[in-house]
């Protein structure tokens, strides 16, 4: 096993070539020598190391922290990011003599803003959960993520079991893993075949958590338990009910709008407007299953007639070839095929 050292005194930052371990991946180590004594320190870890853990989170980078010298651990790709963060945090200590509130947050995202939107992986991508393999695995699938990683807003329609949720919570926890967005929200309209909130039990987060399983079970192959809950705690993560979304700009943030064929246009309007600068949206949808009552019509289909052929905006339709559940859901969807049920 072979890896690369590093070692970075004062203001200077300079990586040295990596070696491969194990033919898989490339493993650096970086130490950073820090010279502005206890105050520095204090500032730069923040209350209970608390940029430090941000920065072993979000960029999976190991982080070692002893006396006067900071060591970062991991992947060449992701260990240069946590220098450059390092680095632009005493940046900006040296020059106000203190960090802001969003400092880690800013200095994450002005790091990932230096690679191209093309560079978001879409063969493999990567999220916080290391054992997680996530992978588009058709080229329905495959078109799909391209058109996220290429587009500021993108739709997704497509029958049960294409993957149209799966693959937009993977694309979004891995733009906030690599520190291109600070925040993640995911939505849903409160709307099912049947029965309505108000005959549910409990307060209101019991009444829409059946709503939103489908996001949390998606978030629970790829991150752990403890981490979801205390980037929930903290608002880094946000599951709502649609309705929950008014009113609201949503700046450095990856948006997500599941089962969208059950909002109304006035709703799909109200969601499309949320995004904020350098922010992302999908919106995926099965237009075959439509639970509006009353014969309302779907804010989806009104959505993809009216904003086809829009420039950076992309629409994106799976088919049964696309679905990637047990065999038989194609064999039922091709059964039911566009009947209304």
């Amino acid at each position: 096993m072979g890896g690369s050292r590093c070692v970075v005194a004062a203001d200077t930052l300079t990586v040295l070539k990596f070696w491969r371990l194990d033919g898989v991946s490339n493993i650096s180590e970086i130490t950073i020598t820090l010279d502005g004594g206890d105050d520095e320190r204090m500032q730069l870890y923040g209350p209970g190391d608390v940029n430090l853990r941000t920065i072993r989170e979000t960029l999976g980078v190991k982080v070692f922290a002893r006396g006067a010298t900071l060591k970062l651990v991991g992947e060449a790709d992701d260990v240069g990011k946590a220098a450059a963060v390092i680095e632009a945090l005493r940046g900006e200590l040296k020059k106000n003599h203190q960090l802001s509130g969003d400092a880690i947050a800013d200095a994450l995202a002005a790091v990932a803003v230096k690679r191209a939107a093309d560079d978001l992986p879409t063969e493999f991508i990567p999220v916080f959960r290391k054992s997680a393999i996530i992978a588009p695995k058709t080229d329905g699938q495959k078109a799909y993520a391209e058109a996220v990683a290429h587009n500021d807003l993108c739709f997704c329609v497509g029958p049960a079991g294409t993957g149209k949720t799966y693959l937009a919570v993977a694309m979004a926890l891995s733009l906030l893993k690599s520190g291109r967005i600070k925040r993640l929200v995911l939505a849903r309209p409160a709307v099912e075949a049947g029965e309505k909130l108000g005959f549910l039990p409990g307060d209101l987060q019991a009444k829409v958590n059946p709503y939103l399983r489908p996001i949390y079970d998606a978030m629970h192959d790829m991150m752990d338990f403890e981490q979801i809950k205390r980037f929930m705690l903290n608002d880094v993560i946000e599951v709502v009910p649609l309705a929950f979304m008014r009113g609201r700009t949503l700046n450095n943030a990856a948006i997500i709008l599941d089962e969208a064929q059950n909002a109304t246009p006035q709703q799909m309007l109200m969601s499309l407007t949320r995004m904020g600068h350098r922010s992302k949206m999908i919106v995926t949808g099965d237009d075959s299953q439509i639970d509006l009552d009353g014969g309302r019509p779907s804010g989806l289909v009104d959505a993809v007639r009216r904003l086809a052929g829009v420039e950076g905006i992309a629409i994106v339709r799976l088919s049964k070839m696309d679905i990637v559940r047990h065999k038989l859901v194609t064999r039922i969807v091709q059964a039911y095929g566009d009947a209304k049920v």
